[in-house]
């Protein structure tokens, strides 16, 4: 009796769940959480869902978040923060999720590679069960990294990658490919409807001027007139995706139908070497630094360039914004960002 008893417990809930769907399909999210919402991206995207009308609950643990970034969204009635870290479980009243909670820099997910690894693995199962429990769409914010040094070039989602599985890059690397497989394996077996995003490399406006990436270190370095750090002789390459650009695609892709559940690379597939990023960071700064060449880290790719071509057919997604201009608004804002630290120091000194 106690198996029957069960089996009838889970087809009921089953259906609930399905009920659930049926009806959040028809009407648009009302209430998103965004974890991870103070930080770089995540502040975009919480500024970007209050403008379409939607309730926005923004956690983060503000380990690399910053307040600062969603001071401005606070007086909305929309919005509400809650400081906490994922790697806890969740529970929240939400109509769909987006995960973007983790350390992107290396120098910030290195800092502490098994609290990075947590975040990945145990923010993933936590959310991954918010979301089937409520029968919720969820959104994971997964990186060009799960390619590692790629020996495919651009790379198609369906590259498996070359992933150093121990190196110092490998709490991030690893923990985003096991937080794929997590939701993979909840949308086989729970019927979760999963969306992924690995995200190529992404500049703009709320980037901290301490985290080490290549486009902040340039222009801050740049403005400050100091040496320009290359690590290696610049030949690496990378490709720039504008902030704006990017969000558009992770809306798109959450709005996209169930049946794509394949990870989708949003990212500008325009290549530059390392050297004329800061070549161009340089000439549009009117900077008199110098460019310096240091050893390159471990593990550091060589060459990284998304194959879009999914983005384009499935979500209609491409940039637009070109990397001169999407620099300048960059280099605006750090402008702006420095001359305010000088006046605080100089206001305590």
């Amino acid at each position: 009796m106690k198996k029957i008893h069960s089996a009838f417990v889970t087809s009921i809930d089953e259906a609930r769940l399905s009920e659930r769907r049926v009806l959040r399909s028809a009407l648009a999210p009302r209430r998103v959480l965004v974890t991870g919402g103070a930080g770089f991206l995540g502040s975009h995207l919480c500024e970007r869902l209050l403008s379409q009308g939607r309730e926005v609950l923004c956690l983060d643990n503000l380990l690399t978040g910053r307040l600062s970034n969603i001071e401005h969204l606070t007086s909305d009635p929309k919005f509400t923060f809650v400081r906490q870290d994922v790697a806890s479980p969740v529970a929240a009243e939400v109509d769909e999720i987006y995960n973007l909670a983790c350390p992107a820099s290396p120098r910030h997910y290195q800092a502490d590679p098994i609290q990075t690894m947590k975040t990945n693995v145990l923010g993933a199962l936590n959310l991954l069960e918010l979301a089937r429990q409520r029968g919720i769409k969820i959104f994971q914010a997964s990186t060009s990294e799960v390619y590692g040094d790629p020996h495919v070039h651009p790379q198609p989602e369906s590259y498996w990658g070359n992933v150093n599985p121990f190196g110092p890059r490998s709490c991030y690397d690893e923990g985003k490919r096991c937080a794929e497989t997590l939701f993979f394996d909840f949308h086989a077996k729970h019927d979760v409807e999963i969306k992924i995003a690995r995200i190529f490399n992404t500049y703009g406006p709320r980037m901290r001027p301490d985290d080490g990436r290549v486009v902040s270190n340039f222009i801050v370095q740049a403005l400050q007139n100091e040496d320009i750090t290359i690590y290696g002789d610049g030949s690496q390459t990378r490709s720039f995706c504008f902030v704006d650009d990017l969000i558009d695609g992770f809306l798109k892709l959450m709005a996209s139908g169930r049946s794509l559940a394949s990870p989708v690379n949003l990212g500008n597939p325009v290549e530059f070497t390392v050297l004329e990023l800061a070549e161009q960071i340089i000439d549009l700064t009117g900077s008199r630094s110098k460019i310096v060449l240091h050893p390159l880290p471990v593990d550091d790719p060589r060459q990284r360039r998304p194959d879009i071509s999914l983005a384009a057919r499935e979500l209609d997604w491409a940039p637009k914004v070109s990397l001169s201009d999407g620099l300048k608004q960059t280099i605006r804002y750090f402008d702006g960002l420095l001359t305010q630290q000088a006046h605080e120091h100089a206001e305590t000194a």
